[in-house]
């Protein structure tokens, strides 16, 4: 027997409808949900027992725990600084309310969640059905002034909203997007400091998520995405969002009551054109491990869980690869195996000069031992029958590059009976492991993160090594190329760029590079620097941004062949042109 929305009907927290003859009278003592809530980010009320009464604004997955309900445009409490929304704790197994009740509830006052970021609610609720209401949305056009006077409360959203992050979207259900457009990390855009600090909390002023009413794991459909379930890539747009605000796992995020009223999904780009006779990709490989070399090995400490997980991933980095159609490509977080026939290396060396179309030209640089003891390192590969081996491959391993920062590779080449040049390939320590950072290691809420100091003495050693020339080919025309783990305004690359070092996307005019994705902002981790008697042989240069957008399912084990996620990073592409001898 269902509930008498014609009566008043009272139904205990276990969800018992008990069916009076006559039902009772709601009861006195009803205070506005905005006392409730408060001004603050915590109820005045907290611990006490209330009444109130409002309309459910949202139907949604009993896995939430809960309810929303909202007071009614005539019985708020008239503060704007208070919401008037509030959820209700409701087991799963009781019986269910739907959008537009009108209910009076008693309950316990509590905040669920972390201190700062809880959400208000009641529990040990009691509930009486008194009939149907509606409440109207708040329209947004821009990002609240203050989120917290609308939590719990319907919403639309009548400003598009850019996609930002999407690691989650198949996962939970869930994305972050942003108003007035994507979002870049402060670093990218202004120095450490006062400045990035800004900008990082104008970012987060500017973000929210949007969410799909339901905590359930790995969905088999995603309601608010409508019949379109293609991959929707960071840089597309969401407009017409409409559903109950919520704060729950640290963020405000909108539980969606309907579809959007458009997608506009961000195209997949061409490989990009770069103009010169000479081609340097650079692509980190998100840890390509092949297990025992022998089909078996897995799961191995990084990489593919499976032999099936890790076939997927070599092809879509040699989808990748073919489609650069680079003549030298420096590689970052290969496997450290050696660089015998059972090894990562050279088992994709192999995938390469198997595949369709393919001269069987692909070469690795044999570097010996290692380079470096970490379980990833660096690598170079090339095309033998475009570009030749010059003299031997050089590393070093002391100073910064003892830890942390992998050992860089240098090799040189020639194109032709063009002049010799070196390719660097670099991996500096990343911004993770903070809670092992010492001294001036430490995060210093500059916004450069943690092991700054360490990617500062890699940059500054780096180019002291250089200019050593340790490829012995008496040339100064050198690439730094790799994932230096600093975005583009970060002290390691400003040391290099002081240093004389030029960047290659400046030198071709790129506008607004990146090359991944983090926290749903977009910056560059990944970079190609010229010495100044390189810079003139620029004629081109590119990011290819074929991984960093795309769903972090489109990748391996799950994702479809070809290049879409072969990596977390974005290949660089640089174009050079030299005069013969």
């Amino acid at each position: 027997m269902g509930f008498l929305f014609r009566d008043s009907c009272r139904v205990g927290a276990l969800g018992l409808v008990t069916l009076l003859a006559a039902c009772t009278a709601v009861d006195d003592g009803v205070v506005a949900i905005g006392v409730v809530q408060g001004s603050g980010t915590r109820s005045p009320l907290l611990g006490q027992t209330v009444r109130v009464e409002g309309v459910v604004n949202g139907a949604f997955d009993r896995s939430l725990g809960g309810f929303f309900m909202q007071s009614p445009a005539a019985a708020d409490d008239g503060d704007a600084a208070t919401s008037d929304g509030l959820f209700v704790q409701w087991p799963d197994d009781a019986k269910w309310f739907t959008a537009g009740q009108h209910l009076h509830v008693a309950g316990q006052v509590l905040e669920i969640g972390d201190d700062g970021s809880s959400l208000t609610a009641l529990g040990s609720a009691e509930v009486t059905v008194l009939g149907a209401a509606e409440v109207e949305p708040v329209t947004l056009s821009a990002p609240a002034a203050n989120w917290e006077a609308l939590e719990g409360m319907l919403v639309h959203i009548s400003a598009p909203l850019t996609v930002g992050r999407n690691d989650e979207l198949r996962r939970y259900g869930s994305i972050g997007v942003s108003f007035d457009g994507r979002l870049f990390q402060p670093t990218e855009r202004t120095a450490p400091g006062d400045d990035a600090r800004r900008i990082a909390a104008e970012n987060a002023h500017r973000s929210l998520l949007l969410d799909d009413g339901s905590n359930r794991a790995n969905p088999d459909s995603i309601a608010w995405l409508g019949t379109d379930a293609g991959p929707l890539r960071a840089g597309s747009e969401i407009i017409g969002v409409r559903g109950v605000l919520d704060q729950r796992h640290g963020h405000y995020r909108v539980q969606q009551t309907q579809a959007a009223e458009k997608i506009v999904r961000a195209e997949r780009p061409p490989v990009p054109a770069v103009a010169g006779s000479v081609r340097i990709a650079g692509l980190n490989l998100l840890n390509l491990f092949n297990g025992d070399g022998n089909g078996g090995g897995f799961p191995t400490a990084r990489g593919a869980k499976d032999a099936a997980g890790y076939q997927l991933q070599q092809a879509k980095l040699v989808a990748t690869i073919q489609a650069l159609n680079a003549d030298v490509a420096a590689l970052m977080e290969v496997e450290n195996d050696g660089f015998g026939a059972d090894s990562a290396l050279a088992q994709l060396v192999a995938a390469l000069n198997g595949a369709a179309g393919s001269r069987s030209d692909w070469r690795f640089v044999d570097a010996g031992d290692g380079p470096g003891s970490d379980a990833i390192r660096v690598a170079l590969i090339y095309r033998a029958s475009r570009v030749t081996a010059v003299g031997r491959p050089a590393s070093i391993s002391t100073g910064a590059f003892a830890y942390g920062s992998r050992p860089p590779l240098a090799q040189s080449f020639r194109a032709g009976s063009g002049p010799a040049f070196t390719v660097v390939v670099n991996h500096f320590k990343s911004k993770g492991s903070c809670q092992q950072a010492t001294s001036a290691d430490l995060d210093r809420g500059d916004g450069q993160g943690c092991w700054n100091a360490s990617r500062v003495a890699a940059a500054t050693q780096l180019d002291q090594w250089i200019r050593r020339d340790p490829a012995g080919i008496g040339s100064d025309r050198t690439l730094i190329i790799g994932d230096l783990n600093s975005y583009a305004l970060e002290d390691p690359i400003t040391t290099l760029t002081a240093l004389g070092w030029h960047d290659a996307l400046a030198l071709a005019g790129v506008t607004e590079p990146y090359s991944f994705v983090w926290d749903g902002m977009a910056g560059r981790l990944d970079h190609a620097l010229v010495s100044p008697a390189l810079a003139p042989a620029v004629r081109g240069a590119a990011e290819w941004h074929n991984n960093a957008d795309e769903e972090t399912a489109q990748g391996y084990p799950t994702g479809e062949p070809g290049p879409w996620r072969a990596s977390d990073h974005d290949p660089l592409l640089l174009g050079l042109d030299f005069p013969p001898r």
